[in-house]
């Protein structure tokens, strides 16, 4: 498996392909990687024993089935990588997200505690590790995690810890730290369409509508806007008292995805919901 190979969770992108609209404020990427920060020395193809390269094999194939919503095939792969060789962390961390993905929480935990028992430094773990912890509602000990992963120098998708703890903190309403993660995030990746999302959510709902504008409008105004990127911004625009702006917005929902939920709140102008 690649050292630069991620798992990416992004229905986002999936909503653009299908015109459905997308929960943003959850979405966030996982990741995968096989070098993590800690170790004594870059392992190279040459280190590899026999079974440890046949078993990235079925950890790539793992890979593509998880990507591909085919959680049970994805399971039975890792665990055969994990027969092959069962000292690979990443294989560990693996297994526990797709755990997650199949609602079984404590098999999860346990995945994400054998990789770090295996690999402690880790950031890859510790980020998904703590998304884990976030969902299960333990927001100080997600904190924790990302902040671990978030210190190590060498860690090369900050941007993407940053974000999800961004998420985190505003699930457990911390909002003014919630805002800062997002705001470190954006200047780290900037133009990354869920950062823009959320840190327009968040400004909207403080009512602080010219910036919750500046992050809004270039994401609705590129290839990545989908429904409720659009929704979002005709909120914010008739809070501004822009109609020019809201008509705009209002016919490209129209036009683009006429048959979201975001189109009917808009035909009974219900923009409070």
């Amino acid at each position: 498996m690649s050292p630069n190979k991620r798992l990416t969770l992004q229905a986002w992108l999936a909503g653009r392909r299908t015109g459905a609209a997308v929960a943003l404020v959850g979405v966030v990427l996982l990741l995968m990687a096989c070098a993590g920060p800690g170790n004594a020395d870059l392992t190279t193809a040459s280190d590899d024993t026999d079974a440890r390269r046949r078993a990235r094999v079925y950890l790539d194939l793992a890979v593509s089935y998880l990507e591909q919503g085919k959680n049970t095939y994805a399971l039975d792969a890792v665990k055969q990588s994990l027969a092959l060789d069962s000292s690979m962390y990443e294989a560990h961390d693996l297994r526990a997200l797709t755990y997650m993905r199949m609602n079984e929480p404590t098999l999860a935990e346990g995945g994400f505690r054998q990789a770090l028992a295996l690999q402690p430094k880790a950031a890859t773990v510790q980020h998904n590790y703590g998304w884990f912890l976030c969902q299960q509602g333990r927001f100080n000990e997600a904190m924790g995690m990302f902040s671990a992963a978030l210190a190590h120098p060498t860690y090369d998708t900050k941007a993407k810890t940053w974000m999800t703890q961004g998420l985190c903190q505003a699930k457990a309403g911390q909002v003014a730290n919630a805002e800062k993660s997002l705001i470190k995030a954006n200047q780290l990746e900037p133009g990354n369409p869920v950062v823009s999302y959320n840190l327009a959510l968040r400004l909207y709902a403080q009512a602080d509508y010219s910036r919750a504008a500046s992050y809004i409008s270039p994401l609705n105004e590129s290839n990545l806007a989908n429904a409720e990127s659009l929704w979002l911004g005709i909120r914010v625009a008739r809070k501004a008292g822009d109609a020019l702006q809201v008509n705009v917005l209002s016919n490209t929902l129209r036009q683009r995805f006429a048959q979201s939920k975001e189109v009917g709140l808009l035909d009974k102008g219900q923009f409070d919901e």
